[in-house]
């Protein structure tokens, strides 16, 4: 049984659409039919995306991972808006179809791999690597920050005026004969803080009002800054850790220095 779109309640919430739609010649059947065929997969796509994220947890460093198949309307929300950039990529004949959707729209699965400490990644981004084949990576940084690391090791690096900050990598693998794309974010807690802030707030409003897009920006440097801080912390502490180690060792190197001489005093003494 087919369940079509309900148009009035789609344009509704989702008001660009209809130019979108008028101004890319996107037919609403081909919406309906990818619909459709996206609901009758959903299950599916949540076995994988469970899979998958059973795997991110067993990696060293990860605190916390969240799984999640994307909304059926809110995919088609994406289809829509992203018409115009594929037909610049491909010509103007391009369109969506239930045949090329899932190879065209990367994060019909989504994991979100989060992590404490900034220095942490790296780690994560080692086992990504050694476990998938990753087919794409991308560093979304705050203009200004340090992308030099990121570049050493080949990762595209997208600079974002929002300040949202997470690293990215597209993955394939065939649980079944048919390939499933998925996408990992890896990003620290703070970073995770404020990237579902800015995410709730660009989603309510078609054009962030000023007032908000300042404030947004402010908290991100101090979301940044308490990234540094807990990074910083993090170093102390194990530098502290280092430095009690070396003591420990140097107090039980002498201990053992006394109790040699105590022996040849006593030793001495017999005689």
């Amino acid at each position: 049984m087919k369940n079509n779109i309900d148009k009035k309640v789609f344009f509704e919430k989702y008001p660009f659409a209809v130019e979108e739609i008028e101004n890319n010649n996107i037919d609403w059947n081909d919406l309906n039919e990818i619909y459709n065929d996206f609901m009758k997969s959903r299950e599916n796509y949540e076995t994988q995306a469970e899979f998958i994220s059973n795997i991110v947890k067993s990696a060293c460093n990860v605190h916390t991972v969240k799984a999640r198949v994307k909304n059926t309307e809110r995919l088609i929300e994406k289809i829509i808006r992203k018409t115009r950039d594929r037909k610049e990529k491909y010509g103007e004949e391009f369109k969506f179809t239930i045949e090329n959707y899932k190879d065209e729209i990367n994060d019909l699965i989504g994991i979100r791999a989060i992590h404490i400490f900034k220095q942490e990644w790296e780690s994560i981004h080692e086992f990504i690597l050694n476990t998938w084949k990753v087919t794409e990576m991308t560093a979304n940084v705050r203009e200004g920050d340090d992308t030099s690391r990121f570049e050493e090791l080949g990762i595209q690096i997208h600079s974002r005026k929002s300040g949202y900050r997470s690293v990215h990598y597209l993955i394939e693998f065939y649980p079944t004969s048919q390939k499933v794309i998925a996408e990992i974010q890896v990003r620290t807690i703070f970073e995770e803080g404020y990237g579902e802030i800015d995410h709730q707030l660009r989603y309510s409003h078609k054009e962030i009002p000023k007032v908000l897009e300042a404030n947004l920006l402010l908290f991100n440097r101090i979301a940044g800054s308490a990234d540094e801080m807990a990074s910083f912390i993090n170093l102390l502490n194990d530098n502290l850790g280092s430095v009690k180690c070396e003591y420990n060792k140097v107090l039980k190197e002498k201990e053992e220095e006394i109790k040699l001489l105590k022996e040849k005093i006593y030793s001495f003494e017999k005689k």
